[in-house]
């Protein structure tokens, strides 16, 4: 494959290539939030108008803002002003953030691993910049012994680091911290129904609500509430001195892949075809006397519909308390007689 790009000098913008190469995201997301990256800081255009303008269908765009809101790069609110009139604020970035980070970018308060909001500066959007080999994704051959003096130089940092005992290392950002509030949710409820049904995994509300994000994770990569609960219910030891550590190891060590694009849309289209089916398919008609057929959707595999159980039952109802009173009544006989021969 031969590839053959220049460098714009002018009116270009900065995308991080996780967001072109995003596995989870269409063309049309991409391209919305391409779009709405590269205005200015004082253009006020929504979303709708932005998939106007690049010709995306409303399909499309509805779409667009689902996987976009998923995958946290979207976030919108709807507040009722004094007069009573709604408006919706919405809130664009070019990472991830979570519910909680959302909401701080929006009130101008500083968040964990966000820089903190200052005061507004103008952006480089539509300007040259000194350097324009830092703006492309190819740069130029560097010096080679500026290179190797710049690797002995790394080399002899990372041999200080390993030797102090006290140096923590450089984490990156963590992809945990980034799951939507949604799957955040539904992973607490997860991991509720298996500390309920697993008395080795019993965890408390506070040891729940830190692993929640972990199992959300295996939600929006595609995973199942029964693929969480075999993951940690199989091979259990017999005693389990930390559940909660045990947990979190599971989760992160058994973390699945996350599903392609194309792996997605295929799911779906599976779906839509497996719900298309005809909904008399699901059907049964009923045993009992009826003038015409009657159908009814069965619950668990009974032969006649609700209004005959419910005839059939008011009319052995009282057919079952007479048996019960001459029950009750043979018994108490019993009950006397025995006690009369005991008395004598």
């Amino acid at each position: 494959m031969l590839r053959h790009a220049i460098a714009p000098a002018r009116f270009f913008s900065q995308v991080p290539n996780e967001i072109i190469r995003h596995p989870r995201l269409s063309s049309d997301a991409v391209r919305l939030l391409s779009w709405q990256l590269s205005l200015p800081e004082d253009a006020d255009q929504s979303l709708s108008e932005t998939a106007k303008r690049a010709g995306i269908k409303k399909t499309g765009f509805i779409r667009a803002k689902r996987e976009l809101a998923a995958e946290g790069y979207l976030h919108e609110w709807r507040r009722q002003g004094v007069g009573g009139r709604w408006s919706t604020t919405q809130l664009i970035s070019n990472a991830p953030l979570s519910a909680r980070q959302a909401v701080a970018v929006r009130d101008g308060r500083p968040t964990d691993g966000l820089p903190t909001a200052g005061g507004p500066e103008g952006r480089s959007v539509g300007h040259p910049q000194k350097n324009t080999e830092e703006n492309i994704s190819h740069p130029s051959s560097p010096d080679p012994v500026a290179v190797s003096e710049q690797a002995a130089g790394q080399a002899s940092a990372a041999g200080r680091k390993d030797a102090s005992p006290n140096t923590s290392p450089a984490s990156g950002p963590d992809p945990v911290r980034t799951v939507p509030a949604p799957f955040v949710e539904r992973g607490a409820q997860a991991l509720a129904a298996v500390s309920h049904g697993e008395r080795r995994l019993r965890l408390s509300g506070r040891e729940v609500a830190a692993l929640a994000p972990l199992a959300g994770d295996w939600l929006r990569r595609g995973a199942t509430v029964a693929d969480i609960r075999e993951a940690l219910t199989q091979w259990l030891p017999d005693r389990v001195h930390s559940p909660a550590g045990l947990v979190r190891d599971r989760l992160t060590r058994k973390r699945p892949e996350a599903p392609t694009f194309a792996e997605q849309r295929a799911a779906e289209r599976s779906t839509a075809v497996a719900r298309s089916g005809p909904r008399v398919a699901e059907m049964r008609e009923c045993a009992g006397e009826h003038v015409q057929p009657r159908l009814f959707r069965p619950v668990d595999g009974e032969a006649l519909c609700p209004s005959c159980r419910c005839d059939r039952a008011g009319t052995e109802a009282p057919a079952a308390a007479e048996a019960a009173m001459r029950g009750g009544a043979l018994v108490r006989d019993l009950l006397h007689a025995h006690r009369a021969e005991a008395a004598v």
